[in-house]
């Protein structure tokens, strides 16, 4: 049984006798003996008297949830593709049935009003399974039982790529599982969507791939509106009450403008970041009481402001600089949410911390001159993140020391980054090439950014 040749006969043999206890049982066994568990459990439910029979006893999950496997059989047997591919999932369906819901994800931010779901939410939640996870369905339904009931109608399992140790964003997106609540209760559907990850026939795709184009786009707006309002807390230490702090004329424009949703969401991102401040034992500033916050809170992990499980989507976006790769990158927590090519100074462009001091819209009063149409100053200094009047010099050391960006690359990214946000310029640190968004991040402005007042002599 531990020849692999073995393996892939009898997976062969169940698929066109699945009516063949024995087959089911030999199975069960050869995955046991590779560690795999849940896959064990499942073949062993389907070897029934005959696991029994050789075992001596009862499986434990057929003895304890026997009525609610039969029960759950009979409802799927009238939609035969349905049935097959949840089969594949049954022992931790049953767990994700049978737990109580968390009721942590319940408590309510203290004196910030009800933290419901945000307005126009499109009712789904994403797990990103890890490359080196080896139970990718199983990861998935621990992270949607702990969820309870702040879990959404629809939850997706997807794997992302994986480039040198960071998830790519715009990188393969392979889709695994999608379980959706039927009705009111907490019965779950399960559709397995990835061959490799079940022995079943995959349900199609098309519409869960629409629905996560959609939910990307809204999670990209979501993020830089979450990073605007940690940002402006930082930088004045008070909380914003309501978008329009956050978008003001130069020099006060943490956000460049403003982006669909926003606004609807605003209240509810606001609350979640008070809520995780305080779970961090922090004191709160504009005279907010401090609480201990619940779990979710402390933990800075849980469903985000747009149903991201187990991923700290409070943290704020980051700009990262590989100078041996001549890369800038936005990224949140681990992954790479957008990656250009960049000019820089060679020596000239220093390592090291820093923060987008400025934001100014067309410096020295043209959008297509030495600068650009857009600069950024780091950390007050003369250097700065800023477009240029010679693409050519991209992925080379022309500069005398900023980074240079196309013209669409520097507009997305002064667009998606707030006033505040974090710079680390680095030697060796980002995977050397990104696959570019299919549509670019844009958001409305409603502000003057522009300071005529001002001659920059930025080291271009």
């Amino acid at each position: 049984m531990e020849k692999p040749e073995d393996i892939i006969y009898l997976k062969q043999f169940v698929k066109q006798h699945p009516d063949n206890k024995m087959g089911w049982y030999l199975l069960g066994k050869h995955y046991l003996q590779a560690g795999k568990e849940s896959k064990a459990n499942y073949c062993f439910i389907q070897a029934g008297d005959i696991y029994e029979a050789f075992e001596q006893e009862t499986h434990p999950l057929a003895e304890q949830q026997l009525q609610e496997l039969k029960d759950w059989n009979q409802q799927q047997k009238k939609k035969r593709l349905v049935w097959k591919i949840a089969l594949a999932a049954i022992p931790l369906l049953l767990i994700a049935l049978l737990l109580p819901f968390n009721p942590l994800w319940h408590k309510e931010p203290k004196d910030d009003g009800p933290a419901l779901p945000g307005p126009n939410a499109p009712g789904l939640g994403v797990v990103f399974v890890p490359q080196k996870e080896g139970g990718p369905v199983g990861y998935a339904m621990n992270a949607i039982v702990a969820a309870g009931g702040a879990a959404p109608k629809q939850s997706l399992a997807i794997r992302l790529e994986e480039k040198e140790g960071w998830r790519q964003w715009n990188g393969h997106s392979r889709f695994l599982m999608s379980a959706t609540k039927e009705g009111a209760s907490s019965r779950l559907a399960l559709s397995m969507l990835d061959r490799d990850t079940c022995i079943c026939e995959p349900g199609d795709t098309s519409g869960i791939k629409k629905l996560f184009g959609e939910w990307r786009e809204a999670q990209e707006m979501h993020w830089t509106l979450a990073s605007a309002i940690h940002q402006y807390n930082r930088l004045y230490g008070k909380w914003p009450q309501k978008l329009e702090d956050l978008i003001r004329p130069y020099p006060h424009n943490v956000l460049s403008g403003e982006g669909d949703g926003m606004k609807e969401w605003f209240p509810y991102v606001l609350a979640k970041l008070k809520e995780k401040q305080r779970g961090n034992g922090k004191q709160e500033q504009g005279g907010d009481d401090e609480g201990s916050g619940s779990k979710e809170a402390q933990r800075g992990r849980g469903i985000g402001t747009n149903g991201i499980f187990q991923q700290d989507w409070s943290k704020p976006l980051e700009i990262v600089i590989d100078v041996s790769n001549y890369r800038l990158a936005v990224i949140q927590d681990k992954m790479v949410i957008r990656s250009y090519e960049v000019g820089l100074g060679g020596e000239r462009t220093p390592e090291g911390n820093f923060y987008i001091s400025e934001k100014v819209r067309d410096p020295n009063g043209t959008d297509d001159g030495m600068f650009g149409s857009r600069g950024m100053t780091l950390s007050n200094t003369l250097y700065a993140i800023h477009g240029t009047d010679d693409p050519d010099s991209i992925g080379k050391d022309k500069s005398l020391g900023c980074i240079r960006m196309k013209k669409a690359d520097v507009e997305e990214l002064f667009d998606m980054v707030p006033l505040g946000t974090a710079v680390k310029i680095k030697n060796g640190t980002l995977p050397s090439d990104a696959k570019p968004s299919a549509d670019r991040f844009k958001l409305e402005p409603r502000q003057n950014e522009t300071n005529p007042a001002k001659v920059y002599q930025w080291l271009t």
